[in-house]
């Protein structure tokens, strides 16, 4: 019997099916508020048989934004966000939201400020100069944290996704790479991790005993240099003490190697259509391909090393990365993951849950 449309439990919250629609970027909320555009995709994925959908990146704070259209947690945008989550439930699946902050990986143009990370610098990726945050400014970010865990209560979500990995602004504290501080915030794993608790203590408090945490986080930053399994398991370890309810394996580094996240060849065209420096919109397309090389796309790329974390790690596990079809799906529910998610196969059909039921061999 196949474990892909049993219930799934995650703290407080069960699922219907072990299905996710993982936090990709829907770029669909114009004023960094929801639109009728994001309410009608989430819709249209919980039609189409998800046992959750996650609402994608939505940042803590105005410093967070990285994108001209993506959501910014505040008081204002709660009703729009409740119509969303309402529409959802009405179809029979749960409502999850993701929230981060993007750190370094945004210009003063978007996020209103210069660019605050884990240490000062220059962004090429911006391209910007960034300010390192200062260690008494530390704890007022982590309970933007927790004060969005209340706003996406308030909305009617039903779980949140911490975003810890893909080089964003937990993920830049605990990667060497973009740490280079020299405060207790820094140098060693047990430092680097500081930040990442403070979030978590604030985010559990905020959570109470009726929303599920989840946590993204990096099992490799995917190029020389960055956090290897090694050091990523002892994350992983860390945010299972923190009581998180559910860990997302995931892997790869936004501003230094995206395609290890995604797989395939860099969009290069699409990409750098959205960009407004001349000169870098010019200079990515004539040499981007060797910039950012491509990673070849298998099914379930991830699964190897998100074994290893099976192996080591108690708590439920997602497991993420390129599932295009029920076959593989079963496969990895077998290994012993709780639930998975997806992307690409739900954006290219939003009812493939539902096809799954009906069809063994099915493939996105």
């Amino acid at each position: 019997m196949s474990k892909l449309f049993t219930p799934v439990t995650f703290g407080p919250l069960t699922l219907r099916n072990r299905t996710i629609r993982s936090a990709a970027f829907e770029s669909m909320c114009p004023g960094n508020a929801p639109s009728q555009m994001l309410l009608d995709y989430h819709r249209s994925v919980a039609a189409g048989g998800v046992g959750m959908t996650t609402v994608a990146y939505a940042a803590v704070t105005q410093s967070g934004l990285s994108f001209d259209r993506q959501l910014w947690m505040r008081p204002e945008i709660i009703p729009g966000l409740k119509k969303l989550t309402d529409a959802v439930h009405a179809e029979g699946a749960a409502a999850a939201i993701q929230l981060g902050h993007c750190g370094n990986m945004s210009h003063k143009s978007i996020c209103g400020v210069t660019p605050v990370g884990a240490s000062s610098g220059f962004n090429l990726y911006s391209p910007t100069f960034v300010r390192g945050l200062k260690k008494e400014e530390l704890p007022e970010m982590a309970r933007a944290y927790g004060h969005a865990v209340n706003l996406a209560r308030e909305a009617g979500f039903d779980a949140v996704e911490i975003h810890a990995g893909h080089g964003y602004l937990i993920s830049q504290f605990l990667s060497l790479y973009t740490n280079r501080r020299k405060d207790c915030f820094g140098g060693s794993l047990e430092n680097r991790m500081r930040f990442m608790d403070m979030v978590m203590e604030e985010v559990m408090r905020a959570a109470g005993n009726d929303m599920a945490v989840l946590v993204k986080t990096n099992m490799r930053d995917g190029f020389k240099g960055g956090m290897e399994i090694n050091e990523t398991m002892q994350v992983a370890k860390r945010l299972e003490q923190s009581g998180a309810h559910a860990l997302v394996l995931s892997g790869g580094f936004v501003s230094k190697a995206p395609m290890y996240v995604m797989r395939g060849q860099m969009p290069i065209h699409s990409m750098t259509h959205y960009m407004n420096c001349w000169w870098l919109k010019y200079g990515v397309r004539m040499v981007g391909k060797w910039m950012i090389p491509t990673v070849p796309f298998k099914e379930a790329y991830f699964l190897e090393d998100a074994l290893k974390f099976r192996a080591e790690i108690k708590m439920p596990l997602v497991y993420v990365g390129g599932l295009v079809s029920r076959e593989k799906i079963d496969e990895v529910l077998n290994d012993g993951f709780e639930a998975v998610q997806m992307a690409r196969a739900l954006l290219n059909e939003p009812g493939f849950v539902n096809r799954m039921r009906e069809e063994e061999k099915a493939i996105c």
